[in-house]
């Protein structure tokens, strides 16, 4: 008669009465600078955002000299919605990634200075779409 193979994650022998499991390794400390930081810069990063999603309401005025010219308004409003609620959107990741490093305790300061860069390239993409709907003169 063979005997089963082990669970994954028991020993193949079970331990000695008295004998001590063997421990998790320690976790590593909380690093309050960065906790202090890394809120300090999502909230910096909801004010930016807010900002950056009332820049992006005023792509609308792309239309204001479409009575004269022909323009794509298909184009224009995907890019004032691009540039209105996008960045929220990427706010939203920045804040969960940035908790999920917390949580498991890294360093996570610089996250919502990416999501900074994220929400600029975010608007830098709307008013290029937006541009593209307006022909030239």
């Amino acid at each position: 008669m063979t005997t089963p193979p082990p669970y994954p994650g028991y020993a193949a022998q079970p331990p000695a009465y008295g004998a001590v499991p063997p421990s998790k390794p320690p976790r590593q400390p909380v690093q309050v600078w960065d906790v202090v930081l890394t809120i300090v810069f999502l909230v910096g990063l909801v004010v930016y955002t807010a900002i950056a999603s009332f820049a992006g309401l005023f792509l609308i005025m792309a239309s204001d000299p479409c009575g004269v010219r022909d323009c794509s308004t298909e184009l224009i409003t995907a890019g004032w919605l691009i540039g209105t609620l996008v960045p929220w959107a990427v706010l939203v990741a920045a804040a969960i990634v940035s908790i999920v490093f917390m949580v498991k305790r890294k360093i996570a300061f610089y996250i919502p200075l990416l999501g900074a860069v994220g929400v600029t390239l975010v608007l830098v993409i709307a008013f290029f779409v937006t541009s593209a709907g307006v022909p030239s003169a």
